[in-house]
């Protein structure tokens, strides 16, 4: 009995590195785009979120494909049922795309990070709608304590942007609405992490090239004066490289944990950024208020992940196997 107990004790624990290597590895990336997209769209002042969009979407599709072919990645082949599969996740994807990088160029840093806190609890009440999900009272209390100090920072804004906050909030439910939904179709038995990535991106670049070509948006990337810089053009080759990592770190983490785990890593993500946001960026304006609802919600969001990673790492009790059996098949 007691080396049975054991064993089911370190069972868990080694099935827990892969939950915390993919929201490593997702943070990672997230915190890694959002400061060379900043670059791309602010430093230099690149006219068009949506072609770096389209070429992200691109890069995606080459590694993914050019990987098949070599035998190093499976997903399934097309047929007529794929679309039927995905949906809603194409109009999410491009949505959170697009969103995600018009912010990116409207907003401060600090800024963009506290709002993209509604995340959470836009993530939280989908699981629980969609997938059916419970949560504890204390992790309710967190996510109203990341709300609290952003509406705190974001009501004492001196650096206001109507459209900015419109985006943000839109890619907020796109990201919330992504995550869960991926969580629901990502069937190793159907289209697989690496399938949904692939017919995701396929499904949406030609209708974003669309848009882009007739609202005047790719017309003005092509005439972008900083095609011949070096540096800008390294930068953006790493930005929609980085933007496949993030695609595939957020699917890898959503796959090992949740749609709501994936959030809380980019809550702890977000802390580093706002206040290197505060140092570098030249376009964060401080004000006292401002910065009391940043430390709210900042501490919010840690106090929300510590409570959910703790939980996971916490260890099984050792009970008999008659009581262990029925959740070890669940």
């Amino acid at each position: 009995m007691t080396r049975q107990a054991n064993g089911a004790g370190a069972h868990p624990a080694s099935g827990r590195l892969p939950q915390l290597l993919s929201a490593l590895f997702y943070g990672a990336c997230s915190f890694l785009i959002v400061l060379v997209n900043k670059a791309l769209l602010t430093t230099y002042g690149f006219p068009s979120p949506i072609v770096l969009g389209i070429g992200q979407m691109a890069a995606t599709i080459m590694i993914l494909y050019v990987s098949k072919l070599n035998k190093i990645i499976h997903f399934p082949d097309f047929d007529k049922k794929i679309p039927v599969k995905l949906f809603p996740l194409p109009l999410l994807y491009v949505g959170n795309h697009i969103s995600g990088l018009s912010s990116t160029s409207k907003l401060s840093l600090p800024m963009f990070t506290v709002l993209r806190k509604f995340t959470i609890p836009l993530t939280l009440l989908l699981e629980t709608i969609i997938l059916g999900k419970k949560y504890p009272l204390n992790i309710v209390i967190s996510v109203f304590a990341i709300v609290l100090g952003a509406f705190i920072a974001a009501g004492s804004d001196l650096a206001f942007s109507l459209e900015g906050y419109v985006f943000v909030f839109l890619n907020d439910i796109f990201t919330a609405a992504n995550g869960v939904y991926t969580k629901q179709k990502m069937d190793p038995q159907e289209l697989g992490k690496y399938g949904v990535l692939f017919y995701n991106a396929c499904f949406m670049i030609v209708p974003t090239l669309i848009l882009s070509a007739s609202t005047g948006d790719l017309r003005q990337a092509t005439e972008f004066n900083q095609w011949k810089n070096v540096l800008f053009i390294i930068q953006f080759l790493l930005s929609c490289f980085l933007g496949f990592l993030l695609m595939y770190s957020t699917v890898l983490c959503s796959h090992y944990n949740s749609a709501l785990t994936t959030a809380v890593v980019g809550a702890i993500k977000n802390v580093s950024i706002a206040y290197i946001g505060m140092l570098v960026g030249g376009d964060y304006v401080f004000s006292v208020l401002n910065f009391i609802g940043l430390n709210i919600c900042m501490a919010g969001g840690l106090r929300y992940s510590f409570l959910t990673l703790s939980s996971q790492l916490k260890p099984r009790q050792p009970v008999d196997e008659e009581n262990i059996a029925p959740e070890v098949k669940s």
